[in-house]
């Protein structure tokens, strides 16, 4: 069975997505336990650029197949905000309780029907040197005017979907990941990776 790297530190982020890949013929490991132990400086403008530098970074270290994804959360009355910077939002060792109070405070005032924002999440795999792809899902929501929920982790408590009348913090895993940009994406990667292999 073919190693596939996992190019992420974020506890929450790995344990997803080695449930969504299960049923792949790879066995997904964490870069953690490959014993790589490195921050890429993600430098790039858009969330493709910021995965590919990850997969191709960790791919030269352990040429073996990567996996990596930029996500974060837009905003339309911040402009597309936080964007590439969400988990930098708040600043660099800030929590997630932190920057959820940040965006909070950012959007203070703002009625419901104009916090209207977005997940999204872009996903890289570095198969070798010439073989790679991005793939792209997104996920519609508001900002709610207060954090609910006990699931997920990041934005989640504050990321409400109307059609499910709950945030994705109140969702169970299997729900949010049918609907979230990480399980969209993750879909189109496994449909990509099943032409290739």
């Amino acid at each position: 069975m073919k190693k596939l790297i996992i190019a992420s530190k974020n506890k929450g982020k790995v344990a997803e997505i080695v449930e969504i890949l299960s049923q792949m013929p790879f066995e997904v490991i964490s870069m953690e336990k490959m014993g790589i132990d490195i921050d890429i400086e993600e430098t790039g403008n858009t969330f493709e650029e910021n995965a590919l530098i990850k997969a191709k970074g960790i791919f030269k270290l352990c040429k073996e197949p990567v996996f990596a994804d930029d996500s974060g959360l837009e905003v339309d009355f911040l402009n597309g905000a936080p964007g590439v910077y969400s988990a930098r939002f708040a600043g660099e060792n800030a929590t997630d309780e932190d920057r959820n109070k940040k965006l909070l405070e950012e959007l203070k005032d703002v009625p419901f029907e104009n916090r209207k924002a977005r997940f999204v999440c872009v996903v890289a795999v570095v198969l070798d040197e010439k073989d790679y792809f991005t793939v792209r899902g997104v996920c519609e929501g508001y900002i709610n005017f207060e954090p609910v929920g006990e699931n997920g982790f990041g934005y989640d408590p504050l990321f409400f979907m109307p059609e499910f009348k709950k945030t994705t913090a109140q969702m169970s895993p299997n729900k949010k990941h049918e609907i979230s940009h990480r399980g969209k994406a993750l879909r189109l990667m496994v449909d990509e990776l099943r032409k290739r292999i």
